[in-house]
């Protein structure tokens, strides 16, 4: 079994001073923080795995697809494996918790 604590997770991932920390990674699953700071451009691409994201804190507007909604704090998003997507007009720093399955990589 392994126990992660948010408050350990969030400072592992600030001192890798990468917008994304994965700190699960097993064949049928990875896990990881994403965070993006207010105003930021959202780099990323479409992946090859189905992914949820669970928001922590922060507030955004999010586009998959043709959708789009904006979201914050408690919601809880599924994009489908190769579907375009980014969280923009990002007014709140954003913490993500994100699934993917299989693990991504």
């Amino acid at each position: 079994m392994d126990i992660f604590s948010l408050n350990e997770t969030l400072a592992a991932q600030k001192k890798s001073g990468k917008g994304y920390y994965e700190f699960l990674s097993v064949p049928a699953l990875s896990a990881g923080l994403y965070r993006l700071a207010a105003g930021a451009t959202d780099p990323q691409q479409p992946h090859e795995q189905d992914e949820i994201y669970y928001i922590i804190s922060g507030r955004a507007h999010f586009r998959a697809g043709d959708e789009e909604q904006p979201v914050g704090p408690g919601d809880t998003l599924y994009v489908a494996a190769r579907v375009a997507h980014k969280f923009h007009t990002i007014t709140e720093d954003l913490t993500l918790l994100v699934f993917f399955a299989p693990a991504e990589g």
